[in-house]
């Protein structure tokens, strides 16, 4: 695995922090859904360190890493994954300032970043990806471990 990415799992307002993914073009299989917020670890950063800056630059929201929840090799994207459980700490939700919302011409085949709160009881309803993930993470929540 050449490249290791990190996500978290946000608890809040009753329900959980996705990016809602819209209009993607550059994915023939799926061109709206939603997903865990995070990306590529950098250079030196540790696994927690990323995870915090990462949503900080998505959600535009302070974190605190809490555990680590699940992990994926994923083979089609040459990647490892590794997703954590976060508390939310302060900020406004939705004021993110990363690449994805600059008009980067790098993303204009990446379609909408819509960053959204999903109540608990709707996130069965939505397509959640990673499935391997969205699955786990839909058993947990049903037995009451998030």
């Amino acid at each position: 695995m050449d490249r290791i990415r990190v996500a978290g799992i946000i608890p809040m307002e009753n329900g959980f922090a996705f990016m809602h993914r819209a209009d993607v073009i550059k994915r023939k299989d799926f061109q709206d859904y939603y997903t865990f917020p995070g990306g590529g670890l950098e250079e030196g950063e540790t696994l927690e360190e990323g995870v915090i800056r990462e949503i900080k630059e998505e959600f535009g929201i302070d974190i605190k890493v809490t555990k680590k929840l699940y992990e994926l090799n994923s083979e089609k994207f040459n990647q490892k994954e590794y997703f954590f459980l976060c508390e939310y700490i302060d900020g406004k939700f939705g004021t993110g300032t990363g690449p994805e919302f600059s008009n980067n011409p790098k993303y204009k085949d990446s379609g909408k970043y819509i960053p959204e709160i999903i109540k608990r009881e709707e996130i069965k309803n939505i397509l959640l990806l990673p499935r391997e993930i969205a699955d786990k993470f839909l058993i947990d929540i049903e037995e009451g471990k998030i």
